[in-house]
């Protein structure tokens, strides 16, 4: 599998000036090292390493797509990082001052949009989640745990990759506990994953049913479920969330709201609260950012909406509580500490695997790009930038 970019990408000789000078500013201010190709070193001699292996057409591609230049460059080897994730932490606990505040304020003449094609539609969705989800299930099995858990774990003591999918399984008997689902609950799922949650809440003596657009993740699902022996209890189905049926005790969703979209977050808490039985409560897992840098951010395209999660954007939890409708929050878990943890267990197992990952089709591009992603995301919650939590939504309290 090939994800092309230049290998020499087009220059501008005033535009790489000017970013070598930005970035020479930028190092200055950070807990960072940069050694430079001719040996030149800058910045913090503590902080951790970013080798700089090609710096024209490291400069080129920053000067011409920010941020997805960024990550492009790395994608194509123009600079390296041992420690990736500490590299990353550092510019993600200052990311707010890594662009001078003259040019955050043109954010919108420089910043590239939202392409139209990747908004949350019904029949764009399908296409988003295809260019992830669907791009093999051999490939997650290489790097997620047995229970084929694509969310934050939850971790009671070391996360270690020998205890995390008990994490994991702590994490979704969190949520259902919290949703009180037992015996004789009915269940709806928006978002199956590989449908470990499903099974859990099917063990519990609940009736599910799991929903979800990925036609790869739907059959990888329906064959588990069945050798549980759970198919009189799990239905597996291809249905967008919007479409979906019925009024259930429990509604459940684990990190699928961002791939909703800010135009349809209120539709989507408005199929929640329609598919809620009196007396029932949601269990919603959700990655959220800094408010002001969602706003300041949200028609921003990025190098994860790029490559990773197309048409994808993370609420705030005030963007969140804007949109509750009839719904209120009635208990809330923060868990972001486990995301950077869990994301480094994904990253090492991933890196340990490479060779078997080769085997399945998947290029050098695709693994520093994917290697990037885990890397980025585990900086994001490393920094405090990003956070996950567990909301237990109810109608009519706060």
């Amino acid at each position: 599998m090939t994800h092309a970019i230049a290998l020499t990408p087009p220059r501008s000789p005033l535009r790489v000036r000017a970013v070598r000078q930005l970035f020479r500013n930028a190092v200055t201010r950070l807990p960072l090292r940069v050694r430079m190709p001719d040996g030149e070193m800058l910045g913090d001699p503590s902080g951790p390493l970013m080798r700089v292996v090609r710096a024209e057409d490291f400069f080129s591609r920053v000067g011409a797509d920010g941020l997805i230049g960024f990550g492009e460059a790395y994608m194509a080897g123009d600079w390296e990082a041992d420690d990736l994730a500490g590299v990353l932490t550092v510019m993600a606990t200052q990311l707010a001052s890594l662009v001078p505040a003259p040019l955050q304020r043109l954010r919108g003449v420089w910043a590239r949009r939202h392409p139209r094609s990747e908004e949350g539609t019904v029949e764009n969705a399908r296409r988003n989640v295809q260019r992830h989800y669907d791009l093999s299930n051999d490939l997650f099995a290489e790097f997620l745990d047995p229970s084929m858990t694509y969310s934050s774990a939850l971790f009671h003591g070391e996360a270690t990759w020998e205890n995390l999918e008990e994490a994991q399984r702590a994490k979704i008997d969190r949520l259902l506990d919290e949703t009180r689902v037992g015996p004789g609950s009915t269940v709806m799922e928006i978002g199956t994953g590989w449908g470990a949650l499903a099974i859990r809440a099917a063990m519990r003596g609940a009736t599910v049913r799991t929903i979800t657009v990925s036609a790869e993740q739907r059959a990888f699902a329906l064959e588990r479920v069945a050798a549980a022996g759970l198919s009189d209890r799990v239905a597996v189905e291809l249905c967008d969330y919007r479409e979906a049926a019925g009024s259930y005790d429990a509604v459940v969703s684990v990190e699928m709201i961002e791939a909703v979209g800010e135009r349809y977050w209120p539709v989507f808490f408005a199929t929640l609260d329609r598919l809620l039985a009196p007396g029932g409560r949601v269990g919603l897992q959700a990655i959220t950012m800094p408010h002001d840098r969602m706003v300041a951010s949200r028609h921003t395209y990025t190098w994860i909406q790029k490559y990773i999660f197309p048409g994808g954007l993370l609420p705030s939890v005030t963007a969140i509580e804007q949109n509750l409708g009839p719904l209120r929050i009635a208990g809330r878990h923060e868990m972001g500490g486990d995301y950077a943890e869990t994301l480094r267990l994904w990253r090492e197992r991933y890196c340990s695997r490479r060779a078997e990952i080769s085997r399945l089709g998947f290029d050098e591009f695709f693994h520093r790009m994917w290697i990037f992603y885990l890397a980025y995301s585990e900086a994001g919650f490393r920094s405090g930038y990003l956070n996950v939590r567990q909301f237990v939504l109810e109608r009519g309290r706060s």
